[in-house]
C-alpha cells in the first residue's frame, strides 16, 4: 500500500490551522495593525519600542524597521529605512517585506503543499537557543492562533550583526597604500517548523544598502516518503530500496516598495543585445535598452536582463533618481503550475492579494487564487514585487541526520541611492565622476 504523503506533522498543522480559523474567523497578527500602506514622506519606523528594530553598524550605516507576526505569513518587516553615513535623514526603502508562499509539490504527483496558507507555517515558530543568536537579541513573539493557546509566546526572533568579509579593496596611488573595509550586516531571522522541515527565514541588511532575503530548509527528511519509484527519488540508507521522494521548494517573497516614502514607484526593465565584432573591432558590441514597465507584468529572468524599482520623488546628491535593482539568485523554475512559470511578477497593490498561491485574501471568486491570475494589464501606480525562487530537492545520503541547510533567495541592491559608495573613506570622497590625479 502506498504511504500517504501527508505526514503526521503536516496533518497536525492542517488541523490546528482549521480549528483556529473556525474559532477566530479572521487572519490576525501580532504587532502594529496591517493597514494599507501610506505614501508618507517620513522614513521613521512607526511602531512602539517593542516592535522596533534599529541597528547602527560599525561602518556608520543605520537600518530601522518595524516587525509584526502574521498568522499566515509569519514574520513581516515594515517601514524599512536605510541611513548611510553622510545622509542627514533615513531613506525609506520598503513599506513591507515578507514571504509570499512556500509551494512544495512532490515529483510523483501525489501531493503538493502551500506551507504558509495550508499547513501552519506561522504556528510552527520555534524557540531559539541563545547560542543561535550570537551577540544579538532574541525577541518574544506572540503567535496568533497558536496550537497551544495557553502558551502563545515564543522566543523566536533573532536580531544580531554579522561580518560578511571584504566590502571593498583598492590599491591606492602609492604602493604602500591599500583601501579596504570589512562589511557588516544586520541579520534578522526566525525558524518555523512545517512537518519534518524547519525553515529559516533570513533577512540580511548590509551596510552598503543591499538587502538579501534567504530561505533555508533544514530539519529531517520525512521517513514516510521513502517509497519513490525510479527517476522520482534517491536511495537513502542501506541498499537501493528506501527511495526518498524528490520534490520542489518554490519560495515566493512579497515586497511593497516605498522609495523616499512614496508608494508611487516606477518599474523599468533593461535588456542588453550582444552583436559580434565587426571588421576593425577588437570585441563584440553591447547595447542596453530601457523599457518602462507601465502595466502588470509576469517577467522571466534571462542573460543580460534585469529590473529596477525607481523612486518617483527622490534623487541622490548627483541628481540621479534613486532606485533598487532586483538581483535574482540561482533558481530551478518549476513549470508544473501557472504561478511558478515566471521568475518575477509586478502587480498593482491590492489589499486582498496576499499570497502567491492558495491566497486567503477576500478577492472574490472571479479574481483567482494565485499571483499569475492577478497580472491582467492593470496600470502600475503602486507596484508590488513577487519574487519566485525555486529549488529542486533530490535527496542524498548526506541529508541525514539532521539535514544540512540548503538556501534559496535573492537580493535588492541600491542603484544611485547615494552619490558614491556609502562606505567610501573620507580621503576618497572627492573622486566622484570624472576626476584626475592630484585634483
Amino acid at each position: 500500500m502506498r504511504v500517504n504523503r501527508m505526514s503526521r506533522a503536516r496533518r497536525r498543522a492542517a488541523l490546528g490551522v482549521s480549528v483556529a480559523a473556525l474559532a477566530a474567523g479572521v487572519t490576525t497578527g501580532a504587532g502594529p495593525a496591517a493597514a494599507q500602506p501610506k505614501a508618507a514622506a517620513a522614513a521613521a519606523a512607526e511602531c512602539s519600542a517593542a516592535y522596533k528594530i534599529e541597528q547602527k553598524l560599525s561602518s556608520g550605516t543605520t537600518w530601522r524597521m518595524c516587525w509584526r507576526y502574521d498568522s499566515k505569513a509569519g514574520l513581516v518587516l515594515e517601514n524599512i529605512s536605510y541611513q548611510p553615513k553622510g545622509e542627514a535623514s533615513p531613506i525609506k526603502v520598503l513599506n513591507s517585506a515578507r514571504l509570499g508562499q512556500i509551494h512544495v509539490p512532490y515529483d510523483d504527483g501525489s501531493v503538493e503543499y502551500d506551507d504558509l496558507t495550508g499547513f501552519g507555517f506561522a504556528q510552527g515558530l520555534m524557540n531559539l537557543d541563545p547560542g543561535e543568536c550570537p551577540g544579538g537579541t532574541i525577541k518574544s513573539v506572540k503567535v496568533p492562533d497558536s496550537w497551544d493557546p495557553d502558551h502563545p509566546d515564543v522566543n523566536g526572533l533573532c536580531t544580531t550583526t554579522r561580518s560578511r568579509g571584504h566590502a571593498y579593496r583598492m590599491q591606492g596611488d602609492s604602493a604602500n597604500k591599500v583601501y579596504q573595509a570589512q562589511g557588516k550586516d544586520l541579520l534578522v531571522y526566525s525558524v518555523n517548523q512545517v512537518g519534518w522541515y524547519e525553515y529559516m527565514t533570513e533577512w540580511r541588511f548590509q551596510d552598503d544598502g543591499t538587502i538579501t532575503m534567504n530561505l533555508g530548509a533544514t530539519g529531517s527528511l520525512s521517513f514516510e516518503d521513502y517509497d519513490a519509484g525510479d527517476g522520482r527519488g534517491w536511495p537513502i540508507g542501506k541498499g537501493p530500496r528506501a527511495q526518498a521522494t524528490s520534490h520542489s521548494h518554490n519560495a515566493f517573497w512579497r515586497l511593497d516598495f516605498a522609495l523616499d516614502g512614496s508608494s508611487k514607484n516606477r518599474v523599468e526593465q533593461y535588456d542588453s543585445t550582444v552583436t559580434a565584432a565587426a571588421q576593425g573591432q577588437q570585441a563584440a558590441t553591447v547595447k542596453t535598452t530601457r523599457t518602462p514597465v507601465t502595466k502588470e507584468l509576469a517577467g522571466d529572468a534571462k542573460s543580460y536582463r534585469w529590473w529596477r524599482m525607481v523612486s518617483a520623488v527622490g534623487k541622490n546628491k548627483d541628481w540621479h533618481p534613486r532606485s533598487y535593482e532586483i538581483v535574482p539568485g540561482p533558481s530551478t523554475k518549476y513549470p508544473g503550475r501557472g504561478f511558478t512559470k515566471h521568475d518575477v511578477y509586478f502587480t498593482e497593490y491590492n489589499q486582498c492579494e496576499q499570497f502567491a498561491s492558495n491566497n486567503t485574501g477576500n478577492c472574490g471568486t472571479a479574481a483567482g487564487k494565485s499571483v499569475d491570475k492577478w497580472v491582467d494589464g492593470q496600470a502600475l501606480t503602486h507596484p508590488v514585487v513577487w519574487m519566485n525562487v525555486g529549488f529542486h530537492h533530490i535527496a542524498r545520503d548526506e541529508d541525514q541526520q539532521p539535514m544540512p541547510v540548503h538556501w534559496q533567495g535573492f537580493s535588492i541592491a541600491p542603484r544611485d541611492v547615494t552619490a558614491m559608495n556609502p562606505l567610501t573613506p573620507a580621503e576618497l570622497a572627492g573622486q566622484n565622476g570624472h576626476w584626475e590625479f592630484g585634483s
